[in-house]
């Protein structure tokens, strides 16, 4: 490995090597008419050697931002991991959301495409059922507009502990912070589930949405980041809003160390008072 590259894991198996670290799709980039500001956040992960991008069909103009920079150099796009998910539950509503997006990023395939934001033991059935999404999902793949498939979820944790067990996915993306630690649920049994399946394990919320960041007492993104990075995990993803989150984001891939008991402890510390409060993207008050 070069000096200074951010390490690879393989997206579990399917063997594809992505950086530990990953652009997120909130930041700048879940805005709208930010062309300027989300490019040069573009550019900064590019330059840093991170290749895996996050996005969704609803984050504003995520994807019509990754667009207009993989419109002019394919090569590059092609050298990397780009995703996007779909919210629609059924077949006719994913399709549709497949075309738009692959039509708003200019490029013709996904490496990754994700049933979004899995809540509830109703949707599980909807999306699996005939004339579910999952059907829509199951066929890009078999035509080649994705090449893998994925689940995402915060809200309830044995929702999405079934879906990685019973759903072909090649890859699970979920909530790994300390607020998680404390809880339980998504740590305790959707990642066993996960690393059972050899399943791509990608974590979000890592800073809680930037609630979780408070440097008087310790908690930085830094500490956050080697926290996430320290779990049993494939790639960890934040939303950045400027270049220099950008560089702590790449930082932390290349050189981010486990935690250790005693770190760990000051860390889980300020949030045990008030977890389940702060644990706000399950819909818990």
């Amino acid at each position: 490995m070069e000096k200074n590259q951010i390490p690879t894991k393989p997206f579990g198996a399917t063997g594809q090597p992505v950086t530990r670290v990953g652009l997120g799709g909130e930041g700048v980039l879940r805005t709208t008419g930010r062309f300027e500001d989300a490019r040069a956040v573009i550019d900064a992960a590019v330059d840093q050697g991170i290749t895996y991008y996050d996005s969704a069909r609803v984050y504003s103009d995520s994807e019509l931002y990754y667009g207009r920079m993989w419109k002019h150099n394919p090569q590059q796009r092609n050298r990397l991991f780009q995703t996007s998910k779909s919210a629609s539950r059924d077949k006719k509503g994913a399709r549709k959301d497949l075309e738009e997006t692959l039509k708003r990023l200019q490029t013709d395939y996904l490496d990754l495409w994700q049933i979004h934001d899995v809540r509830t033991t109703g949707e599980l059935s909807a999306i699996s059922g005939p004339g579910g999404a999952l059907e829509a999902f199951v066929e890009a793949k078999e035509e080649g507009k994705i090449r893998f498939i994925g689940v995402t979820g915060h809200h309830d944790p044995d929702v999405l502990t079934l879906a990685v067990q019973q759903w072909p996915v090649d890859s699970v993306m979920m909530p790994i912070n300390p607020v998680e630690e404390i809880i339980g649920g998504f740590l305790t049994q959707t990642l066993p589930a996960a690393l059972d399946k050899n399943t791509a394990v990608i974590a979000m919320k890592i800073f809680g949405g930037g609630h979780y960041v408070a440097p008087h007492l310790g908690v930085t993104p830094e500490l956050l980041l080697r926290y996430a990075l320290g779990k049993p995990i494939t790639v960890a993803i934040a939303g950045c809003s400027n270049v220099f989150e950008v560089q702590t984001l790449a930082d932390a891939g290349r050189t981010a160390k486990p935690l250790d008991d005693t770190e760990l402890g000051k860390l889980v510390e300020p949030f045990k008072q008030n977890a389940r409060k702060l644990a706000f993207y399950r819909g818990v008050i």
